[in-house]
C-alpha cells in the first residue's frame, strides 16, 4: 500500500532571524517523517542582498541535494510607499501582504499536484492566514521567538487598555507610565514586567509599528496550532501558562539551530572564518569573551569606543564583531573599511595579543570553540538558542525587537545569564566603559550558579530533540495532528 505524502508550505518574514529557523524547521519536520515534504515561498527584499544570498544558496543546496524541502522565490512585488508607513514593521508587514496573488497562486498550483496539508505563517505574514482561509488549507504559526514573547503577544490586546490609561507620551518618542511604580503582568512571565523591557514599537503608542503589533498578535489565535522555537526544560512556566482554553495548542519543538552556520553563503565566510577559527584554537579554554550583536544589530562610534576602554581595562581575551550602522532605516549594517578609524587611538595595537576585533562572524561555529567562555549578546531568540546549546554564559545587550524581553526572561526568570543592561535600545544613554567591565567579571570569574544552570541546560537541550524527549514528543503530536485533519477531511468526502 502506498504510503500517504504531505506537503507542507511556509512564508517567512525576509528577515535573516525570522527565515534561517523557518527553514532548520522544515528541514527537521520532513527528516523526522519521510511522509512529509516542505515548500519555502521566499519574499525578496532588494535592499537586503545578504538575505537574497542566503535564499539563493538554499535553491542552489536543494537541487543538489535529496532533501525534502524544495523553494519558490515569489515574483517581485512594488514596495510601500515612504507615506503608506511610518516603521520598519509597518513597511514589513504591507510589502509581505503585497505578496498575497502570489502566494495564492503558488499554493493553488502546489495542490493541483499534490496534497497540501499545512500552511505556516510566521509572526509577521498573519495577513496570509486570508489566504489559507480562501483555499480551505490548515493554517499554523511557526513562532520563532521565546514561548514568553508567544504570550506577551497574545496578551497585548488587552494590555493595550492599561497601556492607554495608565501611560503618557514623553519627550523621548516613547510612552512612559503615569506612576514610576507601575510594572505589568503578563501570564507567560512569572514576574512582573518593568515597562521599560516592552519592545520600541509597543511603547511608540503614536507610530504604527504598534498598530502592526497589535493586528498580528490579534491573528494569531485564528491559526489551528502553534509550534514555537522553545523547549519545555527551558521555559515551563511560560509553556504551561499558554495550555488554557481559547487558545489554539501550542507546540514547544526547538530548539531548532543552524549549526551548519554562513559560511556556505555568506561573501566573507569561509576565509574570514579560518582565520578566526585559527586565532580562537592559540587561546585557553573558556577564556574569551565574545561580543556579537546580531544580524540586525550595531552600534554608534562613541559606544564603539566605550566598550573598547572596557575591554583594555578588564584584561580579558575577546573576539569583538564590529558592523557599521545601516545607512537607511530599511538597510542592515555592514562592514567598516577601516575600523580603526572609530576606534580608540592605538587601541587595536595595545590589544593585538589580548584580542581580536573583526566585522561580520559566523555566529553559531564561534560559540561552539571551547575557548569561548561568555558571550555579550543582543539577545535575539537564536542567539540565546545557540549560546543554551553551546553551554556559554551571556550577559545581556539587547538592542531592537523583543530583545529586551528576552533579556529580562534570560536574567530574571530562568537565571541562565547576568546583566549588563536589561533596557538598551537605541537612543538609551551609553554604557560606559566601568558599567561593562563590571558585567565582563560577573561572566567571566563570577556567577557561578549561572555558568553551572548553564551547564545543566545545555544537557537538557540535546535532550529534548531525543526520541521521547519533550521537544521530539511535541512534534510527533504535531505531525499527528496534522495528518489526522487530513485523513479526516478525506472520510468526509
Amino acid at each position: 500500500m502506498a504510503m500517504d505524502k504531505y506537503e507542507v508550505v511556509f512564508i517567512s518574514t525576509p528577515l535573516i532571524g525570522n527565515l534561517v529557523p523557518t527553514v532548520e524547521f522544515a528541514h527537521h519536520l520532513t527528516r523526522h517523517d519521510p511522509r512529509f515534504s516542505a515548500t519555502i515561498l521566499i519574499i525578496t527584499v532588494h535592499e537586503r542582498p545578504i538575505v537574497n544570498l542566503y535564499t539563493q544558496s538554499l535553491a542552489t543546496a536543494a537541487s543538489h541535494s535529496q532533501s525534502h524541502v524544495n523553494f519558490i522565490h515569489l515574483p517581485t512585488v512594488q514596495p510601500p510607499t515612504p507615506d503608506q508607513y511610518q516603521s520598519s514593521l509597518g513597511y514589513t508587514s504591507l510589502f509581505i501582504d503585497k505578496h498575497k496573488p502570489h502566494i495564492k497562486h503558488a499554493i493553488s498550483t502546489l495542490a493541483s499536484t499534490t496534497s497540501v496539508a499545512a500552511f505556516f505563517v510566521d509572526m509577521f505574514t498573519t495577513s496570509m492566514i486570508d489566504v489559507a482561509q480562501d483555499l480551505g488549507i490548515p493554517c499554523y504559526l511557526f513562532f520563532a521567538s521565546p514561548a514568553s514573547f508567544l504570550g506577551f503577544m497574545l496578551h497585548l490586546p488587552a494590555l493595550a487598555t492599561q497601556l492607554a490609561a495608565d501611560f503618557v507620551d514623553s519627550h523621548s518618542g516613547l510612552i512612559a507610565p503615569k506612576d514610576s511604580a507601575i510594572e505589568l503582568i503578563v501570564p507567560t512571565f512569572s514576574k512582573s514586567l518593568p515597562p521599560s523591557v516592552l519592545p520600541s514599537s509597543v511603547l511608540k503608542r503614536n507610530k504604527d509599528g504598534y498598530f502592526w503589533y497589535l493586528e498580528h498578535a490579534r491573528r494569531y489565535t485564528e491559526t489551528m496550532g502553534i509550534v514555537v522555537n522553545t523547549f519545555l526544560e527551558l521555559e515551563p512556566h511560560a509553556i504551561e501558562s499558554l495550555s488554557i482554553s481559547g487558545l489554539p495548542p501550542v507546540y514547544p519543538v526547538g530548539p531548532i539551530l543552524d549549526h551548519a552556520g554562513a559560511s556556505q553563503w555568506h561573501p566573507d565566510g569561509a576565509q574570514l572564518h579560518d582565520s578566526i577559527m585559527e586565532w580562537l584554537d592559540q587561546q585557553p579554554p573558556s577564556s574569551v569573551v565574545f561580543l556579537c550583536f546580531g544580524s540586525m544589530g550595531s552600534l554608534e562610534g562613541p559606544q564603539l569606543r566605550e566598550i573598547a576602554i572596557g575591554l583594555e581595562r578588564s584584561g580579558y581575551r575577546f573576539l569583538w564583531s564590529i558592523r557599521e550602522p545601516p545607512e537607511g532605516k530599511l538597510d542592515l549594517p555592514g562592514e567598516y573599511t577601516n575600523v580603526e578609524a572609530v576606534l580608540p587611538a592605538g587601541f587595536l595595537d595595545r590589544t593585538a595579543g589580548l584580542g581580536l576585533a573583526c566585522g561580520w562572524v559566523q555566529q553559531v561555529r564561534v560559540l561552539s570553540h571551547q575557548a569561548i567562555g561568555g558571550f555579550v549578546s543582543h539577545c535575539g531568540w537564536n542567539s540565546i538558542l545557540e549560546s543554551v546549546w553551546y553551554g556559554v554564559p551571556i550577559a545581556t545587550w539587547p538592542v531592537y525587537a523583543e530583545q529586551q524581553m528576552n533579556a529580562f526572561e534570560l536574567v530574571k526568570e530562568l537565571g541562565l545569564g547576568v546583566e549588563i543592561r536589561l533596557d538598551y535600545r537605541e537612543g538609551s544613554d551609553l554604557v560606559v566603559a566601568e558599567e561593562l567591565e563590571r558585567g565582563l567579571r560577573r561572566l567571566m570569574d563570577g556567577e557561578d550558579e549561572v555558568k553551572a544552570k548553564v551547564r545543566e541546560m545545555k544537557s537538557k537541550s540535546r535532550m529534548a530533540l531525543m526520541e521521547n524527549g519533550s521537544s521530539c514528543k511535541s512534534l510527533a503530536s504535531l505531525i499527528q495532528e496534522i495528518s489526522g485533519r487530513i485523513q479526516g477531511l478525506k472520510k468526509d468526502c
